[in-house]
């Protein structure tokens, strides 16, 4: 068929296809435009918001946590800046010699760190962190791609080992752990920041756009501590513990009017700014987490519920012939016999016997409540985290021996915190302060433990402790009338008591004239050539208590004579 008969023949096909394309091209390119002034004139926002994701980021800036102060303002712990070496194995990519160089700064092993930069599963690992900033700075310099660094704060302790205990510690996050860091965390914490910055693909900071919500640093925390004091403190305990061979020791000293720690010691301790030195063994709080039978020091508290209820007199005279008591099958031994002797002398000399007898004389109930009252059994509620409440079972299951051996501080269990903290009532006229880590700008009213002349006459007792014919002749000090009580208990073991272990205790205050300070002592195991309180504890007491009179300025209350050395009287291990 020819192309003049046939009409769709005569169209001109390559005509037709050129103008379709063309249609085509143009309808798109008319299209195209409408989009774009669509997305231009209505949809702005959406697509600025679109880019800002994908190169803008909101940043933590972390906050300045609070300082810890002693009671005069030195720094116990400060915040300092730091940084924080990370790595994005995605997007890393450096040389052999590139990863040993920064092996080498960051004191790491070259091959594990080839590892990390090949797990390309993950986004992001921890290099090292709270390094100093001068090493994050040579890090930058190596220019390694997918090392990045974040600025943080690190916990720093100027006194080290000798306060690590009582202030704890913080962990890489900044947050405390232990000690009066983890107790007072929302105190010292404070609230992060945040802002948002522009990022660029490697995830390097090229501009900051804007705050989006200020950091609030943590708030100071000022305690009643005296650094000062604590360093006199650790001092004379660590080097009481070194010349005992004991195996540990703590000591705490109180300002019995106003309930304020003073000073709080233990050894063996850890140094807080190097996490190596912390083990099991030196990170306990033993002054105010541990507890132990403490021996003869409960007695004071005996003698004080037979004042109250009348049944005794500093004069009454107790028999404490032959220098044994009978209780069932069990007996009472004294280290000496020492007949007929005063309330006052089984105070002095630490009559097991004499004790034994005054607690068999009375109500159960009435030395039970005395122990209750003065807070044995219970947290002292000082602020530290893991405060003991010590045993005290009550009086209702106390057999007659039991009741005894109550009397010498056997059968039942207390801190030392908790013991100095019942020795403010004698100091304080009967008064049982409400103690306290935190500075106090007024007193806190306390608690009536006794009458006023039940604790003088207490005051008296305790001085003729501290005489030639006591148990604790070397708690003395020139210039300074003192007493206090000495301790010495056997140590608690599988099916008894150990025959070889002590805890050799001594509890203090000073002037008597108008008692200002109570420091106890508490040194366990010792297995020097002593391992009585009045030998062992009581010379700690006196060093300290020595100083701390001197440093508050307060007065000698006696002629400043010189004190002469007594070896004291043996006091029979409980």
């Amino acid at each position: 068929m020819s192309r003049a008969r046939n009409p769709i023949l005569r169209l001109d096909l390559q005509r037709w296809r050129m103008r379709l394309v063309m249609g085509l091209v143009f309808g798109g390119f008319a299209a195209l435009t409408a989009r774009a002034a669509y997305l231009q004139g209505w949809q702005n926002d959406f697509l600025n918001k679109q880019g800002d994701l994908r190169v803008q980021r909101v940043v933590e800036i972390p906050a300045h946590r609070g300082m810890i102060t002693d009671r005069r303002g030195e720094p116990l712990a400060i915040s300092t800046p730091v940084e924080s070496i990370w790595l994005n194995p995605r997007e890393a990519g450096a040389t052999p010699s590139q990863i040993q160089a920064l092996a080498s700064r960051l004191d790491l092993d070259p091959d594990a760190l080839a590892k990390q930069f090949a797990d390309k599963a993950k986004a992001f690992i921890y290099l090292k962190r709270q390094v100093q900033p001068e090493i994050a700075d040579a890090v930058q310099v190596l220019d390694i791609k997918g090392v990045h660094s974040t600025s943080e704060y690190r916990r720093y302790y100027p006194a080290g080992d000798v306060i690590g205990q009582v202030l704890g510690v913080t962990g890489a996050d900044d947050n405390g752990l232990e000690g009066l860091e983890y107790a007072y965390q929302s105190w010292l914490a404070g609230e992060p920041g945040a802002k948002r910055v522009v990022k660029d693909r490697r995830g390097n900071t090229i501009e900051d756009l804007d705050l989006v919500r200020s950091p609030k640093p943590g708030q100071d925390l000022t305690l009643s501590l005296n650094l000062q004091l604590q360093y006199l403190a650790y001092r004379e305990l660590t080097a009481a513990v070194e010349e005992n061979k004991a195996k540990a020791g703590a000591l705490v000293a109180l300002d019995a009017r106003t309930g304020e720690i003073l000073a709080l010691v233990n050894v063996p301790t850890y140094n807080p700014n190097n996490r190596a030195t912390m083990t099991p063994e030196r990170d306990r709080n033993r002054a105010v987490a541990d507890t132990y039978e403490p021996g003869s020091t409960i007695k004071p508290f005996l003698v004080s519920a037979a004042l109250e209820n009348g049944s005794v007199t500093p004069e009454t005279r107790i028999d404490t012939d032959p220098g044994w008591l009978q209780i069932g099958d069990k007996r009472i031994h004294d280290v000496h016999a020492k007949g007929l002797i005063s309330v006052a002398q089984i105070i002095q000399i630490s009559s097991n016997i004499g004790a034994a007898k005054i607690a068999l004389g009375m109500k159960s109930e009435d030395y039970w409540n005395m122990l209750n009252r003065a807070g044995f059994g219970a947290p002292p509620g000082s602020g530290f985290p893991g405060e003991a409440g010590g045993r005290l079972r009550p009086y209702e299951s106390w057999r007659p021996i039991e009741k005894a051996t109550m009397a010498f501080g056997m059968g039942m269990s207390v801190s030392l915190l908790q013991l100095a903290r019942g020795y403010c009532a004698f100091a304080d006229n009967g008064v049982l302060p409400k103690i306290t880590i935190l500075k106090r700008d007024t007193p806190a009213t306390g608690a009536r433990l006794m009458s006023a002349k039940t604790a003088k006459e207490m005051r008296d007792m305790l001085e003729m402790v501290t005489q030639p014919d006591g148990t604790a002749p070397q708690a003395r000090i020139t210039g300074y009338r003192v007493g206090g009580k000495t301790g010495t208990a056997h140590k608690a073991a599988a099916g008894g008591y150990s025959a070889t272990k002590y805890i050799a205790s001594f509890v203090g205050m000073a002037p008597m004239s108008n008692p200002r300070v109570v420091v106890a002592v508490m040194i366990d195991e010792p297995e020097g050539k002593e391992y009585y309180g009045g030998l062992v504890a009581a010379p700690v007491f006196a060093k300290v208590m020595a100083d701390t009179l001197r440093f508050m300025a307060i007065p000698p209350d006696k002629p400043l004579e010189t004190v002469p050395a007594a070896s004291g009287s043996e006091e029979e291990p409980t």
